[in-house]
């Protein structure tokens, strides 16, 4: 076997081992179905840790993360499938490989060691893993909670109304209420808002990515409405569909809450998050890279929960704002898209926040959600979830929330100190695959 074949082969059994172990299925078209690994889009055949009957099981019962987890399940695949030598293996050959790609490799592999001792504290078989462990490994940083105060007074500065927490509140409220989108028009809200971040990505973005990138379809995407989820929409890249020569379609859905609560420039800035620029691009871009030779099998099995996640996540909460080819919200050319930045950039506080609140303070749910509520001006809808499914969940409360707020404003800082041809390739994967700490090393 060759060294870029074994490290495939350990790649793809230690990420979809500790996906297994918690209940996902990479093959899902649905976000509700998918956990840490994010996306399988090469042709390689699927391994022992995904394949296995024992896999198969353990997805139907819901892994650790069931409500009551299938102990007799779980140990028939533990002992199928070596998940902590997988990722053990992983982190060893990323130390030993070096560079970029080796960093990348060893911080992914410390991220899904972390997500393994997490399993073994839910099944009582380990020690609680200390909070600030969780964040380091899916941020590269220590954690801490959110300072909303300075984006509350520049909001309360455009809507006209002191940034007391009643009366800034309302008037977000109201703001809100007069600009949100109608659910039986989203569709074609998303394609009139694709239209328009496609012709600002082909003017901002593709010109400093390299030629063979321009041609790629950015947003091969198809939206759909689903009912009680806890997030806001998920985007699943698919990317197996293939033309009649062989090359991806690129495809890709989004699954819309059904009952989110969102004014038009929020709706804007979430297209451009999910789509084009953001991770539909994003997505479409490393898959093209594969293709072409020039990112490896790690590349096609994007996870979540890690650095490269982080990563992912301050790209596409940057995305609005590269699409219009500026760096700062007062930039906009809009107050009510400065307005809606702003709320964005308080909701990915309220995730920070939500899981500081729950595992560095232990406050109730209940407690969390007035707070997301009154100082993140969350709406109610997005409140009761982020502070709920979300924050309270063993591993996405404490390994995902924080990655947000983290690579929101590392992407931003980049972007305020690298001109546009030089942070675009890094943040589009163009010089390897690179996460929230190891992009300074191509910087």
């Amino acid at each position: 076997m060759s060294d870029e074949a074994k490290l495939a082969s350990t790649t793809a059994n230690a990420i979809l081992g500790i996906d297994t172990l918690w209940g996902g299925d990479v093959m899902s078209a649905s976000g509700t179905g998918r956990y840490i690994a994010d996306s399988w889009f090469s042709d390689e055949p699927l391994p022992a840790a995904y394949a296995l009957p024992a896999a198969a099981r353990l997805r139907e019962t819901g892994g650790v993360a069931a409500p009551s987890p299938d102990l007799a399940a779980i140990d028939a695949y533990l002992a199928a499938v070596d998940v902590p030598g997988a990722i053990d293996a992983l982190a060893a050959l990323g130390r030993d490989a070096g560079g970029v790609r080796g960093a990348y490799l060893a911080a992914q592999g410390e991220s899904l060691r972390v997500m393994w001792a997490l399993a073994e504290e839910l099944l009582g078989r380990g020690p609680e893993v200390p909070y600030e462990r969780c964040v380091v490994a899916s941020t590269g940083r220590p954690p801490e909670p959110s300072r909303p105060e300075a984006k509350r007074e520049r909001l309360a500065g455009l809507l006209g109304v002191p940034a007391e927490p009643d009366r800034l509140l309302a008037a977000v409220d109201a703001w809100r209420g007069e600009r949100l989108v109608p659910r039986k028009v989203i569709k074609l809200l998303a394609d009139a808002c694709i239209a328009q971040l496609e012709e600002g990505t082909r003017r901002h973005v593709v010109p400093h990515l390299p030629a063979s990138l321009h041609g790629i379809p950015r947003a091969n995407i198809e939206f759909l409405p689903i009912e009680n989820a806890w997030f806001s929409g998920s985007m699943n890249y698919i990317g197996r569909a293939r033309t009649p020569d062989g090359s991806p379609r690129y495809e890709a859905t989004y699954e819309i809450n059904a009952a989110l609560q969102i004014s038009m420039p929020e709706f804007l800035d979430l297209v451009a998050h999910e789509v084009v620029p953001g991770h539909v691009t994003n997505f479409a871009l490393a898959q093209a890279l594969h293709v072409q030779g020039r990112l490896g099998f790690e590349g096609t099995v994007l996870t979540m929960n890690t650095r490269g996640a982080a990563l992912s996540e301050g790209l596409a909460n940057n995305a609005m704002m590269m699409a219009l080819g500026v760096t700062e919200v007062e930039q906009l050319p809009d107050p009510d898209l400065q307005i809606g930045k702003l709320l964005v950039l308080l909701q990915d506080d309220a995730k920070n926040q939500a899981s500081w609140l729950t595992w560095a303070e232990g406050r109730p749910q209940a407690e969390v959600a007035a707070v997301l509520r009154r100082d993140y001006l969350l709406s109610d809808e997005r409140a009761a979830k982020i502070s709920g499914a979300w924050a309270r969940h063993p591993l996405n409360g404490r390994m995902y929330l924080p990655c947000y707020r983290a690579g929101t404003e590392k992407v931003a800082e980049l972007r305020r100190r690298h001109p546009p041809e030089k942070v675009i390739p890094a943040l589009y994967q163009v010089h390897g695959l690179v996460d929230v700490v190891t992009i300074d090393q191509v910087l």
